[in-house]
């Protein structure tokens, strides 16, 4: 790829990043505060711009991307600077000091299409791919507990405490491997070289499922330690990342009962094999294909907030002495999600979206913006519903069906994904694609076969049965529905002939808008 990245920072984790994008042939600019540590960097990667000023930096017109690599009070500055500039944005974690400041930083992105990227390098790690795959696959059986240390002696920081300097990438592996977050956390610690700075903490994640996670983290140990360990009911997995050969090992480790007491059988360990690369090479590479291709990266903005929610309850709890602290209901950005509610991670719930009472949303859904979910309502998987949809009390949005803008599901009415279901013959290769267009209404008990398509502002009355496409702007009622008029844009009924053969033209006495109606087919006219 050509040089378009610049690195902002090039201190004892900068000049890293500045190594791989160099090796890469993708680095433009370096931009450092310390002029002694740019003229070394130009001394390493001569004809690469250097600047001690960064607005100067982020007018270069060769640089299309900027890495913050700066001290974590900076990042939030520097990364909105940078996506105002236009250009896509790689942040060393944490994202920001603040998830207020991480949703701003995510509406610019948005707004602005730029890629917003997090260096949780961790989750580019070969032995954690491969521990994702082996859970995955079922190897492990189901999780019960996971714990993770991250030890040293220093490098100890001003700015900010141990839990926000090495927590994150411990945080963003448990949310990873998981597919969830904790719904309340507990942390304890102190503050030994500086009172006023945990320097060792200790933390508790609770997580829906009834998994529970431990991280241990610390400045103030006398060897470095970097471990995570998984327990599932099958397996147990050690990730050593210290080590240089056995990466990964497994025990197979027994719990016999011998009367009624667990009486445990150890197992001799064997390593699992994993191809070693550099984790923040392969980082590195993710970021330049996000750039290259205008794809989502694995860490992305969304990935971040949700580190920083899990962060800020935390510190939180360490604020109050190790207190149990519930995460709020609210955890992506500007949404609002009731307690009883549950969202399955990784999701995407748009600004403004609310999702009530006992409603459960299932992984991988994307829901727009200003969106209201009712009660009881299951969506997903890997459901996309547009913006300022409404979705009222006991509907299920089934994996297959997609929703654009605008749209409207009435109480309990139903989809299906399956033509010919049977309870003991699964068919979820065969499930069928349903969409409803813009602005369709779907009434009250109506009921929607799948592989259909709904048009563009059709109405669907209450009890309806559709088994069949619906064209744009109809109005369809019965069993089996039939065409039995036309709607307008605002949802009063049109002065047009329910037949699909005449050819007419109709003024709506709400709203004044035109159609012209040929056949089957009826359009808005729009004057000029």
């Amino acid at each position: 790829m050509q040089q378009c990245v610049a690195v902002a920072g090039a201190g004892s984790w900068g000049k890293n990043l500045v190594r791989n994008f160099h090796e890469l042939g993708a680095l433009a600019a370096i931009c450092d505060l310390e002029e002694g540590r740019l003229r070394s960097c130009q001394d390493l990667y001569p004809g690469v711009n250097a600047y001690l000023d960064y607005r100067a930096l982020l007018r270069d017109p060769r640089v299309r991307a900027v890495v913050v690599a700066t001290p974590a009070a900076t990042h939030d500055a520097l990364a909105e600077e940078a996506l105002q500039a236009g250009k896509d944005v790689l942040v060393e974690k944490p994202l920001a000091l603040s998830c207020d400041k991480a949703r701003e930083l995510l509406t610019l992105a948005r707004e602005g299409k730029r890629i917003l990227m997090v260096g949780h390098v961790l989750l580019y790690h070969p032995a954690v791919a491969r521990l994702e795959r082996m859970l995955s696959d079922g190897e492990l059986g189901e999780v019960e507990y996971l714990y993770s240390n991250r030890l040293n002696f220093g490098k100890f920081r001003t700015e900010e405490n141990i839990l926000w300097s090495f927590a994150p990438h411990d945080i963003s592996v448990f949310l990873h491997l998981l597919k969830d977050m904790p719904d309340t956390v507990q942390a304890s610690g102190g503050g030994y070289v500086n009172p006023a700075i945990a320097d060792v903490t200790v933390t508790s994640l609770n997580f829906p499922s009834g998994v529970k996670g431990h991280i241990f983290v610390s400045w103030l140990h006398p060897y470095k330690e970097q471990r995570l360990v998984v327990i599932g009911k099958k397996r147990m997995v050690l990730l050593d990342d210290l080590n240089p050969g056995n990466k990964l090992v497994v025990y197979d480790h027994k719990i016999d009962r011998t009367g009624g007491r667990p009486v445990p059988r150890p197992e001799a360990a064997r390593t699992v094999e994993v191809a070693m690369r550099e984790p923040l090479r392969l980082e590195c590479e993710h970021f330049l294909e996000c750039i290259r291709n205008r794809t989502a990266p694995l860490s992305d903005g969304e990935e971040g907030l949700r580190v920083l929610n899990v962060l800020e309850a935390c510190e939180r709890s360490l604020e109050r002495g190790g207190a149990l602290v519930k995460l709020p209901a609210n955890q992506n950005h500007g949404s609002f999600i009731h307690e009883t509610a549950r969202v399955d991670e990784p999701s995407e719930i748009g600004e403004g979206t609310k999702i009530w009472h006992f409603s459960h949303i299932l992984r991988d859904c994307r829901i727009g913006k200003n969106c209201v979910v009712g009660q009881n309502a299951s969506i997903g998987p890997r459901v996309v519903i547009g913006d300022n949809v409404r979705i009222q009390n006991n509907v299920s949005v089934y994996e297959g069906v997609t929703l654009e803008d605008d749209v409207f599901c009435g109480p309990s009415m139903v989809f299906t994904n399956v033509i010919n279901p049977r309870s003991h013959w699964p068919r979820k290769s065969e499930f069928r694609q349903t969409l409803v267009k813009r602005g369709a209404s779907l009434g009250a008990n109506a009921t929607i076969l799948c592989g259909l398509t709904i048009g563009s502002y059709a109405f669907i009355g209450a009890g309806a049965l559709v088994n069949k496409d619906v064209p744009d702007y109809a109005l369809v009622y019965g069993h089996p529905a039939r065409v039995r008029g036309w709607m307008c844009y605002c949802g009063q009924k049109l002065g047009l002939a329910a037949s699909l053969e005449s050819d007419e033209s109709a003024v709506c006495g709400a709203c004044g808008r035109r159609y012209q109606k040929e056949g089957a087919r009826v359009v808005e006219i729009f004057q000029t």
